[in-house]
């Protein structure tokens, strides 16, 4: 991956005083929810490092009418900057800055099965460490795995429900 120049996601997403993920519009999740501010900010890498995890959102991905008007209007609006599958955030860890890595952010057709068994429009991609050992905490657990870990030029992926059943897809990036 080669590290972008331009910075126009900063225009799109940004860190407020308090560590709070900003949107254009000037709100905070904290604010859309009506949540308290945190005041500590969570350093995936102060984590347990032998113990399978989530190192981060991979990706989001969400249902749309027209997912190429949608792109339009995000690149037209925001900033985003989509292809015909969406758009790719490169960026570079805090504590490793030579260490890379993306988000993926796209819109999906409505009839798209993607999403299946969940019937919600959305879903939620996780990057992971370990994803064999997380499946296997997970299965011991009780949680729903959809399917077997796929192994891509990408890196390997799977897929889980959540509490709600929602479907949520973890990635461990090659």
């Amino acid at each position: 991956m080669k590290k972008q120049e331009n910075n126009s996601r900063r225009n799109f997403i940004r860190k407020s005083v308090s560590g709070a993920i900003v949107f254009g519009v000037g709100l905070s999740i904290p604010d859309v929810f009506g949540l308290p501010q945190q005041s500590k900010k969570i350093n995936m890498s102060d984590q347990q490092n032998s113990k399978p995890k989530v190192t981060g959102i991979g990706g989001v991905f969400f249902k749309s009418d027209d997912p190429k008007a949608m792109r339009e209007w995000y690149a037209k609006n925001l900033g985003v900057p989509a292809t015909d599958y969406g758009a790719t955030f490169d960026w570079l860890e805090k504590d490793d800055p030579k260490k890379e890595g993306s988000t993926t952010w796209s819109p999906f057709k409505q009839d798209t099965k993607y999403f299946e068994p969940s019937k919600n429009d959305f879903m939620i991609n996780y990057r992971v460490e370990d994803i064999e050992g997380l499946v296997t905490e997970l299965k011991a657990n009780g949680v729903t795995i959809v399917d077997a870990i796929e192994d891509s030029p990408y890196g390997k992926f799977v897929h889980i429900l959540d509490l709600e059943g929602n479907k949520v897809e973890l990635w461990e990036p090659k």
